[in-house]
């Protein structure tokens, strides 16, 4: 499967959902998973966004939809997706 990663950026209010319930990160990582894709790592960072997430996707058209899923109905202000081509 192609490797992509994504870029999100939490809301205020995703922010505090987050606070109140780490769990609700291991939810949103079942969504992914729920496309047929899967969550190879994550990261929690600083900068413009606050999660950098590297997901094995079966197809484009499954990563895009997926992404457009959850950023329709997610607390981030963004999430874009990036498909990563490895050296080898």
């Amino acid at each position: 499967m192609p490797t992509y990663i994504l870029l999100s950026s939490l809301t205020p209010e995703g922010s505090q959902t987050l606070h109140k319930d780490p769990d609700r990160l291991d939810a949103v990582n079942k969504e992914i998973a729920d496309f047929g894709c899967k969550v190879v790592t994550q990261y929690a960072v600083l900068g413009g966004y606050d999660f950098v997430t590297i997901v094995d996707a079966p197809d484009n058209e499954t990563v895009a939809h997926m992404s457009v899923d959850l950023s329709s109905r997610a607390p981030s202000r963004s999430r874009r997706s990036r498909r990563f081509r490895s050296c080898s």
